[in-house]
């Protein structure tokens, strides 16, 4: 497969060493690098404002041999990308019609394909383009000739690439980014998902950041990749410096970034992701109800099979998308997570009375601890005591030593009220009741789970509170829950928690908390082997007698497939290529399918749970709740999703080599 075939383009912005007002030894400067990109595998590559002539010419840009050796520079150039296969987008000043235009040729197959005029002009302080050029709104005519060949001229040109799905290019210049209504955002609804910018920005204090801000916020604002071409230190320094600050943005991520300063050639490449900005613009009610005006199409010859899809990816690409790396981001991350979750339950507190009790069941396991954390806090911020909270832990037949252990010693540490009540006797009685043979099946699980429900809801009855749910985001995305059991709450606390990432707010509250004590107990519970507990522990009591990650797969691979299956909604095929890239070290490519396929039927089958979930905090951008982000028949089939796994089988998939 390659790259396109998986919904990825490699791309690539350059900064040539340019020549002031010698087009001939730009247009070499830029072959090179043309080259270079085509070694790298890119499809395409975008070049600096006016970079043929050299932005900072002023004057010179009247005159007829820098505009006649630009336009022969071009049709070098465009050859060039017939011998490179790369596509290029180029600047340089073209006269139509008695005007004088700053455009940015698109060159592919070895022709010119379109020229684009910038349409706002940079008149403010140091720049004067006004002296020189025309704007493009509105220019005619809409076709001129180039190269023994009709080439569309205007603001309304999109680039598409036939046979690959997304790959449609628009461009702006440079000033048209910085603008209130940038052409971009209309680029962008009419159906561009690249959007090329070659420009010419001088450098000042500070203006790096603001620039860098503005294009992966552009890039965010337009569910699209940016591909912004700076040019370099060759310009003139008479009264400015350039630095070749280039950037390919996506989705309002940076993916690349050259290092500025440098009088050497760059070039950057990266992996743009078409499949996931068709499908966030699919998803997107913006792109659903906006207008898209009229924009004339042309053809843009890419290379689609030259590229094979190897581990040669060059896109952030994470093993755990709900976690940031370690370090002030992730601790951000998990700070605001957990204020979330609490303000979110602080609020329910806040409308139930004042007197309400929060009931929680305190298994000493990581979910229960969590949800116990956050309640403290919600407590606070809804300026009720600690006593507010009840928590009450219920051992059982499958209860270990360790994890009851870990409950008395939380609840002490936190200065929350604990009451232990056994349920072994309870759950005996029930199954015989119904005549169950005592055997360690599902209904001897269950009942477990739903006698603590029970209790807890009859405790909260009693006491006058309500129950907080303690289940999280993956257990609700494969059904690892007791229906009418751990399924049920009054406020599910966890909701949109995923288990990797429970694990990561714990372990960043019990840093935060500064209590020695806390920690000590927190680092033990997020050591402990996760269990439901709900078969018999070891036979001394100490360790759970079954793990929940032998039964729906690691949890880390739980949710790398809740993010790329159900979020992005991408292919058996592509998760299984980016899976073997984020697990290589730990899974193979066999064991990535036989849990993918696992996770497809928990999840298709165990969305009867999901439809009667309890009301619950969305913390990010995953959430299945059926009363916001997700909605699903219960009856669905996976069938799709199976018969695609059952290719990847039958072809013998591996993780590129």
């Amino acid at each position: 497969m390659s790259r396109a075939d998986l919904g990825f383009l490699r791309v690539a912005v350059a900064t040539p060493l340019l020549v002031l007002a010698d087009p001939a030894a730009n247009a070499r400067a830029t072959i090179e690098l043309l080259e270079a990109a085509a070694a790298e595998g890119a499809a395409l590559a975008v070049f600096p404002e006016l970079g043929l002539t050299g932005y900072s010419c002023a004057d010179l840009f009247a005159t007829d041999p820098i505009r006649d050796a630009a336009l022969a520079a071009l049709g070098e150039v465009a050859a060039a990308t017939g011998r490179t296969g790369v596509a290029a987008v180029v600047g340089l000043p073209l006269e139509v019609d008695g005007r004088r235009y700053n455009v940015a040729a698109v060159c592919a197959a070895g022709a010119v394909l379109g020229f684009v005029p910038k349409v706002y002009l940079a008149t403010r302080a140091e720049f004067y383009e006004a002296r020189w050029f025309a704007t493009g709104r509105g220019a005619a005519p809409t076709t001129i000739r180039f190269g023994g060949r009709d080439a569309p001229f205007g603001t309304d040109l999109l680039f598409e690439a036939p046979g690959i799905p997304g790959a449609v290019l628009g461009v702006e210049i440079c000033e048209d980014l910085w603008a209130p209504e940038p052409p971009s955002g209309a680029l962008a609804l009419a159906g561009a998902t690249i959007i090329a910018n070659p420009s010419a920005s001088d450098e000042l204090v500070g203006k790096a950041d603001y620039r860098r801000a503005l294009v992966s916020a552009a890039s965010g604002r337009l569910l699209a990749a940016y591909l912004y071409a700076a040019a370099g230190p060759g310009e003139s320094s008479t009264d400015l410096v350039y630095g070749g600050h280039s950037l390919i943005a996506e989705h309002g991520t940076l993916l690349a970034e050259a290092e500025r300063f440098r009088f050497e050639p760059t070039l950057l490449t990266a992996d743009i992701d078409l499949h996931r900005l068709d499908h966030e613009r699919a998803a997107s009610g913006t792109f659903a109800v906006s207008p898209a005006r009229a924009h004339r199409r042309v053809q843009l010859p890419l290379p689609r099979a030259a590229a094979p899809a190897t581990t040669d990816l060059r896109h952030p690409l994470t093993a755990t998308p709900f976690i940031a790396p370690a370090g002030p981001a992730r601790e951000a991350a998990c700070a605001e997570i957990a204020q979330i979750a609490a303000t979110g339950l602080a609020r329910r507190l806040r409308a139930v009375g004042e007197g309400t009790r929060l009931l929680i069941g305190l298994s000493g396991g990581l979910d229960s601890t969590l949800a116990l954390l956050l309640a403290v806090d919600s407590c606070r911020r809804a300026g009720r005591a600690s006593d507010a909270i009840v928590a009450v832990t219920m051992p059982g037949p499958g209860t270990s030593q360790r994890t009851l252990g870990n409950a008395r010693s939380l609840a002490a540490a936190l200065g929350v009220g604990l009451r232990e009540i056994p349920i072994s006797a309870a759950v005996d009685a029930h199954l015989a009741d119904i005549g169950h043979g005592g055997a360690h099946d599902v209904a001897f699980e269950n009942a477990q789970a739903r006698e603590r429900t029970q209790v807890l809801f009859d405790l909260a009855n009693s006491l006058g509170g309500f129950v907080v749910g303690t289940g999280d985001l993956s257990e609700a995305a494969v059904g690892w829950m007791t229906y009418g059991g751990d399924h049920l709450s009054q406020y599910h606390v966890n909701a949109g928690i995923p288990k990797t990432l429970v694990r990561a707010v714990v372990e960043h509250l019990a840093v935060a908390s500064g209590d020695p004590a806390l920690q000590a107990v927190l680092a033990d519970i997020v050591a402990t082997p996760i269990s439901p507990e709900l078969l018999p522990p070891s036979a001394d009591g100490a360790a759970p007698g079954q793990h929940s990650e032998a039964s729906v797969g690691p949890y880390e691979l739980v949710d790398f497939f809740l993010f790329h299956l159900v979020r992005l909604g991408e292919s058996p095929a592509r998760v299984a290529y980016l899976g073997g890239l984020a697990f290589a070290a730990e899974h193979d490519d066999a064991t990535l399918r036989r849990w993918m396929r696992d996770f497809v039927i928990r999840f298709t089958r165990n969305q009867f749970k999901r439809s009667a979930m309890p009301d619950g905090p969305k913390v990010g951008t995953v959430a299945l709740s059926p009363r916001g982000d997700w909605r699903m028949p219960s009856d669905a089939s996976a069938a799709a999703w199976l018969a695609a796994i059952d290719e990847l089988d039958a072809a013998g998939h591996h993780a590129p080599a």
